[in-house]
């Protein structure tokens, strides 16, 4: 297939960009069409050849009895590329940049393709899901239509019955004033009662039946609006908060948008049938009438599911988040932060109409020494279409500020219980009006708990408290979690650890990497998997032999990771999560010169070392190490140059790399030879640097 067969395939996005692209005179279309195959075989556009296939084409169209049109626009397409004699060369670049620009847009329309399949195939249990979902929301349109069309028709059948009632009852008066013959009107009187039943018998079945239409689409509705809220949303919210903390989760809300709308659609239709019932019953009833005792019932019904769906429509779409953070839920006093409201019901008339307003701790607890904040800029906005680029409406908050508010005796807030300030959990929430075709509603929600911090030194155990938080929690406004906070089990910590480093880079951690972790927390043992871990063990104590505590020692080589390892770590030559007794175990049974990197257990900022393994005259392996890199070493000179670079005395004082393979195989050029600067070599490191650390 060739590439403008592949074009003409895509969908209409793509195609109107093909059509943009071939808007410009300077190479039309109906050439790259019809001349497809020959100016992809190739490699160079000859500019006589050209010339040649042009002619042919238009002796094609005559032939063919093709339309004049085309055999004109031929002619004249070959009198403008006849201008490029004196330039063929230009004019080949040009026909060139056109593939090249096709080619973006086939790249464009595969990656967005590859995108949707990942959203879509998650996993086969979410695409039954999703199927099961649009198979109830089908119904629920097919409902809706059936209604309509059923409406429709039970208007028509009452007009008929009012208009023969009325005509029966004026021609009724008038025979009262004429006396004649009088047991024929008697019987004509009594054939036109018994038809004007049987109609009002039909009107009666007709009312019984849309009613009857009418409660089976509420049932349905419900059953498809707590799948969406008790299910789909409870999920994404579950989703969100993982992702808060690094968890590679989809979270966007397109698909959960287009139910949520579709839903309210189908309900506001209802409620429009219902008001054209109100006027049909207002026109025509009669004794036993089904619309007065059942529309009451059904409007009260439909306006609960109504007001239920809205008020879960409005979400916290992106949690507070402030620049050069650690994440999400982190604040700081006087620092901007921005957080993202959606509302998941998408109506056009109301673009810019519905205020967002925001405050903070509605509901604080009554704790003394509860410290109390106010939120600074403009925290109140419109929902609006523009702020998002699948048009949903959202208010998006991206310069709010929180100051602490003094308390009574003038000093700010301290509190007195047992909790610290980063084990202080913060609610913000956010409310608006939704006032649309007769139905008003309230609508509020709320961010996940926040750490509000006051310096930067805080970030660390801040974040902390997040990923407990987010790692163990269920209930988004347990702002007294940290009070009696649950333990965590050793799969739940492991995961979560791995999530940091794929966040902050592009690569977890293995099950060794996190073996020695577990080894280092809960010592030796033959499974992890019931082992459990403490808050405070978390985050609190210190390590054992150590002045940190354990996230303080995770965190510093995170960061270190981050800002001066992250293409070996990404690379895999960074073992880094192994001890110094199973580095020696590893590293006896390889040949000399092989060597490993490791991460310190001694500093809390991060350090990274490398031992190697070397063999006496007599055989015996010798496994060596030198004092850890910490940042400010890393600063100075890269980790790969330090490797290039390394050497050590051995005989007659000579220097040598000890360096030659990376574990568990791999030349050691052949593992960092691309993070070499330009320079044959640099300072070397000989006698720097204590050795056997």
């Amino acid at each position: 297939m060739t590439q403008w067969e592949q074009l003409q395939q895509l969908d209409s996005t793509y195609l109107q960009r093909v059509d943009e692209l071939y808007s410009r005179e300077v190479f039309p279309m109906d050439v790259r069409h019809y001349l497809a195959h020959w100016i992809e075989s190739q490699d160079c556009i000859l500019f006589q050849v050209l010339l040649e296939n042009l002619d042919n084409q238009h002796s094609r169209f005559v032939q063919e009895g093709e339309s004049f049109l085309l055999q004109r626009n031929f002619r004249r397409f070959k009198t403008t590329f006849q201008s490029y004699q004196e330039q063929p060369c230009y004019l080949a670049s040009t026909i060139k940049w056109f593939l090249d620009k096709e080619r973006e847009i086939l790249g464009s329309a595969m990656l967005a393709e590859q995108v949707k399949m990942l959203q879509v195939q998650q996993n086969s249990m979410e695409s039954e899901n999703q199927r099961h979902i649009d198979k109830k929301i089908a119904n629920l349109r097919s409902q809706v239509q059936e209604m309509e069309h059923y409406v429709k028709c039970l208007e028509e059948q009452q007009d008929e019955f009012d208009f023969k009632y009325k005509t029966h009852m004026m021609e009724g008066s008038v025979n009262v004033v004429v006396l004649c013959a009088g047991n024929t009107n008697e019987k004509e009187k009594n054939e036109e009662m018994k038809l004007l039943q049987e109609l009002l018998n039909r009107l009666d079945a007709s009312r019984k039946i849309l009613l009857g239409k009418m409660g089976q689409f509420l049932d349905s509705a419900e059953e498809l609006l707590n799948t969406l809220v008790g299910e789909e949303l409870a999920e994404w919210r579950r989703r969100q908060q993982r992702a808060c903390i690094g968890a590679p989760e989809i979270v966007c809300l397109n698909q959960l948008e287009n139910w949520f709308t579709v839903e309210a659609d189908c309900l506001f239709q209802l409620r429009k049938f219902l008001r054209k019932v109100e006027e049909l019953f207002g026109k025509v009833t009669y004794e036993g009438d089904p619309f007065k005792p059942q529309k009451p019932i059904l409007q009260k019904r439909v306006d609960s599911l109504l007001v239920t769906l809205l008020k879960s429509a409005f979400v916290v779409e992106s949690q507070p988040t402030m620049p050069q953070g650690k994440g999400p839920q982190v604040l700081r006093t006087n620092v901007q932060f921005s957080v993202k409201t959606r509302l998941l019901v998408k109506v056009p008339e109301l673009n810019h109409v519905m205020k967002v307003t925001v405050m903070i701790d509605r509901d604080a607890p009554q704790v003394k020494g509860y410290r109390r904040f106010n939120v600074l800029g403009n925290n109140s906005k419109a929902l609006n279409m523009a702020e998002c680029t699948s048009g949903g409406m959202v208010a998006d908050f991206r310069h709010l500020t929180l100051k602490e508010q003094k308390c009574g005796g003038g000093g700010k807030g301290i509190n007195d219980g047992s909790l610290s300030v980063t084990e202080e959990l913060h609610i913000i929430s956010f409310e608006t009006m939704f006032e649309w075709l007769g139905l008003s509603v309230k609508l509020e929600t709320s961010t996940l708990p926040v750490v509000i911090i006051s310096n930067s030194s805080q970030q660390q155990s801040g974040w902390a408290s997040v990923l407990w938080f987010n790692m163990l929690c269920s209930d988004p406004k347990n702002v007294a979690f940290f009070a009696s906070s649950p333990v965590a089990t050793w799969p739940q910590l492991a995961e979560m650890l791995s999530w940091q480093f794929l966040s902050t880079t592009k690569r977890g951690l293995k099950s060794d990497q996190l073996n020695m972790i577990a080894q280092k927390l809960f010592g030796k043992q033959q499974n992890y998997d019931n082992c459990k871990i403490p808050w405070a063990k978390f985050s609190k104590e210190n390590v054992q032999n150590g002045s940190f505590s354990f996230w303080a020692w995770i965190d510093g080589i995170l960061m270190l990771v981050k800002n001066y390892l992250e293409n070996l770590w990404n690379d895999g030559c960074i073992m880094g999560f192994v001890s110094k007794v199973r580095e020696k175990v590893l590293l006896r049974r390889k040949k000399q010169g092989t060597f490993l990197l490791r991460f310190s257990e001694s500093c809390k900022d991060g350090a990274i070392t490398f031992s190697w393994v070397e063999y006496s005259t007599e055989g015996v392996p010798n496994v060596r190490s030198v004092q850890p890199f910490t940042k400010v070493d890393l600063q100075q000179i890269p980790f790969s140059e330090i490797l290039r670079n390394f050497q050590i005395l051995v005989a007659e004082n000579v220097p040598e790399n000890p360096l030659k393979f990376l574990y568990p195989d791999t030349p050691k050029d052949e593992a960092f030879g691309k993070y070499y600067s330009q320079k044959s070599g640099g300072e070397t490191l000989t006698n720097q640097l204590p050795i056997d650390y």
